[in-house]
């Protein structure tokens, strides 16, 4: 059957969005991390020639970057490292939109400090749905499918967005949906409430937990207050996930290994998860597994690309990271350059049994500007 849907909708139709449809459908239907490198190439190669035929007609600004860059109407690609991909940073000087005005559902404001202008992403009521659906396929090979007591590390005020909806807020609110009896470390300060902290793990002794915040916002205001504080939390079985950028942390020699043994020190029992985002494709993102590598799911990819040329990289060799989804129909941000520096370690073979790419991230481009959820927070 499924076979028969991937035929059809392989096929060329005048609506760009119906042959989408299926072919989206037709991916969702495997567990996240189980395409081998040729199902998986053929399947999202159709989608984003699909894609590109549809933002070519519905925006004006990406025909225009199409045509900029050689691409026609009828462009079509049989590898995906021949795709169009818009930089990161354009997003940030343009609204790039493929939607009427009304049919707008969400604005997401990216990351961005007082000196930086923020992306604005636009998302309708389809995209938003199938971000929230792709975002519970992958998470749950690391979670499971019980819905988790959830401990957020930030202050509620954030969570529901009182300030605007910001890549924090999109964050919380995404991961939220993962947890139940939600309870908000931080007060509106951004000062810990130890009292509802240790009153979320007392109550919640000998059942599994799920944590969720930013990383600088875990590291700043949980690890660092606590053991400030002489405060140790125990834990049967605590599933931390955070992401956002290391910039800050960096200064206080801070890696991936050092932060997970932080976190444990502070909550024992802990089992501390990165994922690789942006708010340019929220939805779409790279969790890391137990042996410590961020894989790509059946409905996204990274491609490395040499910074001086942008050719291919070869596995092992470090350059910038592109970026590619299924999920964007609301604007043209399926294939996108990132400012971000990176090098993928192989393809379907790592130790923990997930297919794709694996791949680490090893910070930004020189002289790129600060990017990252938690980075931005003064």
């Amino acid at each position: 059957m499924l076979e028969k849907t991937l035929t059809s909708a392989d096929l060329p139709v005048d609506n760009p969005m119906q042959a989408y449809q299926a072919q989206f459908e037709n991916i969702m239907a495997a567990s996240a991390f189980s395409l081998g490198k040729a199902e998986k190439a053929k399947k999202l190669n159709n989608l984003l020639n699909t894609l590109y035929k549809h933002h070519f007609e519905s925006s004006d600004a990406f025909r225009k970057i199409a045509y900029s860059l050689g691409f026609k109407a009828d462009r079509h690609c049989t590898n995906l490292d021949e795709h169009i991909y818009v930089a990161v940073r354009l997003f940030k000087l343009f609204e790039l939109s493929s939607i009427q005005k009304e049919d707008t559902f969400k604005v997401l404001s990216s990351s961005g400090t007082t000196s930086q202008t923020p992306a604005r992403i636009i998302l309708d009521k389809q995209t938003s749905a199938r971000q929230s659906k792709v975002l519970v396929n992958i998470m749950q090979s690391v979670i499971g499918k019980q819905r988790l007591p959830m401990l957020v590390i930030d202050s509620e005020a954030v969570a529901r967005g009182k300030g605007g909806f910001s890549a924090r807020t999109a964050g919380i609110q995404g991961l939220s949906f993962f947890g139940r009896k939600h309870v908000y470390a931080l007060n509106d300060d951004m000062s810990p409430n130890w009292q509802r902290i240790s009153e979320f793990f007392e109550v919640n002794q000998g059942t599994p937990v799920l944590l969720f915040g930013f990383t600088f916002m875990i590291w700043q205001y949980l690890v660092c207050e606590a053991k400030s504080a002489a405060y140790q939390f125990q834990s049967k079985d605590a599933v931390i996930i955070h992401s956002g950028g290391w910039k800050k942390l960096e200064s206080q020699k801070v890696d991936n290994l050092s932060f997970k043994k932080a976190c444990d020190e502070v909550i024992k029992g802990s089992k501390v998860h990165n994922f690789y985002g942006m708010a340019e494709q929220v939805g779409s993102v790279f969790i890391e597994c137990e042996y410590g590598h961020l894989h790509a799911p059946n409905m996204a990819d990274i491609i490395v690309r040499n910074p001086d040329d942008l050719s291919v990289c070869k596995h092992g060799e470090k350059g910038l990271i592109q970026v590619i989804s299924t999920l964007p129909t609301s604007y043209p941000g399926y294939s996108i350059l990132t400012e971000d520096l990176g090098r993928i370690h192989g393809e379907d073979d790592c130790l923990c049994g997930r297919k794709g790419k694996y791949f680490e991230v090893l910070g930004r481009l020189p002289k790129a500007e600060v990017r990252g959820c938690s980075d931005t927070h003064a």
